[in-house]
């Protein structure tokens, strides 16, 4: 798959938009190619406006690399290793 930027993917979306709108307005589709159209267009606008939204959020001032953050381990200090051991070996008893 080639991997395209996102003005090249918003474009070919929008084309894809405007291909389904072309077919909803010639009339000439079953009524179950209809409804299919109908769902494309209203599914990329959905995905437009994420994308949209998405490119407000990425050149927010929030969303800049903060010098030395970096991801560190911890140590948990809640001990959730206490349960007991299954048994290696054992059968496993099945309701009947």
């Amino acid at each position: 798959m080639i991997r395209k930027g996102f003005a090249g993917m918003k474009h070919e979306l929008e084309a894809v938009r405007s291909w389904a709108r072309e077919k909803l307005q010639g009339g000439k589709e079953p009524p179950w190619a209809w409804y299919q159209y109908t769902k494309l267009v209203e599914t990329v606008d959905a995905i437009l406006a994420g994308m949209a939204t998405t490119t407000t959020t990425e050149n927010s001032p929030q969303s800049e690399q903060h010098p030395g953050g970096h991801l560190r381990l911890v140590d948990s200090m809640n001990p959730q290793d206490n349960a007991q051991p299954h048994p290696v070996g054992l059968p496993t008893r099945l309701p009947m």
